[in-house]
């Protein structure tokens, strides 16, 4: 397992890879140590505030992953009240792609979460390994990864911090999903329009590749600003890099604030020229030009790869319900006719059980 988030960043220049700060926190370095009833074993992520350990769980005897914030947050009064009410706000998400949390508390001076351990490896760690993805995988993990924003802005929450690093690739069961996705790092998360209390303290929230334009501003946020951040995560799914990537954080941060974004079939030729207008809409600078959701977002990216150079656009679905399937007929598919079967390079990322090497 590698690449776990470690806990909230400031931004990175732009083209630093991986983008994660080597700095560890003084809960570093405590291999064997017990810690509420977890026995740490190995380190499995970093960051500037905290470190993921793959611990045992002593009572119930399960493998789970420990985060440990860095001891001086201990010591704040604030960010204590902060990490109380986000640690409440993530055990209570309950959905099959967000990674769900066990315990949160104090112990030997140090805050700890403990939270499902997750076999596989992060996004991140996958696109650095096999670089671009093909459009049907970058669709299947978008949308697991839709599905559970959207759950959360369903209860006002948003997570403001999507990127690859935060996205944790496990093996599938089945053939339509032969990979399992979870969206994690869920204490980033504020009440939407908040931009008081709790929300003050800490660092910038989100990661300057991934941020949204409303974000870098100080202006209120809701679930659109998730959309644009999985739009970036997207497209550099598919193009290799995020849609903006500039010398320092100044350009990058301006770049977002005022240039469109590139065309993604520019360095992907093989992509329909339709999955353009659907990045240059989600990417949108002013939040009500975007996708109203997620799932919208997703649902018309793949409208515009069945549609391929037919010409159909791949408009949003008029509203996503949760009986209509995302990737299901919507205004932007011709009714009564089956999409294409998919193109040879639309292979999972990990082999179809039951299938020759699975």
């Amino acid at each position: 397992m590698t690449g776990w988030p470690g806990g909230e960043r400031a931004g990175e220049p732009a083209g630093a890879r991986p983008r994660e700060r080597p700095t560890a926190p003084d809960s570093g370095g405590l291999h064997g140590r017990r810690i509420a009833g977890y026995l740490l074993g190995e380190e499995i992520g970093r960051g500037g505030m905290a470190v993921v350990y793959k611990a045992e769980d002593l009572r119930l005897g399960r493998t789970v992953a420990v985060k440990l914030l860095t001891p001086e947050l201990a010591r704040n009064d604030t960010f204590r009240k902060r990490f109380a009410y986000e640690s409440r706000v993530a055990a209570s998400l309950d959905h099959p792609h967000i990674v769900p949390v066990f315990e949160a508390g104090e112990a030997d001076g140090l805050l700890y979460i403990a939270m499902r351990y997750v076999a596989g490896r992060d996004l991140r760690a996958l696109l650095d390994d096999e670089g671009r993805l093909p459009l049907a995988t970058a669709c299947r993990i978008a949308g697991q990864v839709a599905s559970a924003l959207d759950a959360a802005h369903a209860r006002g929450l948003v997570h403001r911090d999507v990127k690859p690093g935060n996205v944790l690739v496990a093996e599938g069961t089945d053939t339509d999903r032969p990979e399992h996705v979870y969206l994690t790092d869920f204490g980033l998360m504020k009440k939407s329009l908040s931009l008081t209390g709790f929300t003050s303290v800490g660092q910038f929230i989100g990661t300057l590749d991934y941020v949204a334009p409303e974000q870098i501003a100080g202006r209120p946020v809701d679930g659109r600003c998730d959309v644009y951040g999985l739009a970036c995560v997207t497209y550099e799914m598919l193009a290799g890099t995020p849609p903006f990537v500039r010398d320092d954080d100044r350009a990058l941060l301006g770049a977002h604030l005022h240039q469109p974004p590139p065309a993604p079939s520019g360095t992907r030729p093989d992509l329909p020229p339709a999955v353009d207008a659907v990045f240059a809409r989600a990417l949108a600078k002013e939040p009500e030009e975007r996708y109203e959701t997620c799932r919208g977002f997703v649902a018309a990216l793949r409208a515009a790869g069945r549609a391929g150079t037919a010409g159909v656009s791949p408009a949003e679905p008029a509203r996503s319900r949760p009986d209509v399937p995302v990737g299901g007929a919507d205004r932007g598919t011709v009714q009564g006719t089956a999409p294409p079967p998919p193109p040879s390079w639309a292979l999972p990322v990990f082999p179809v059980p039951g299938t020759r090497g699975a």
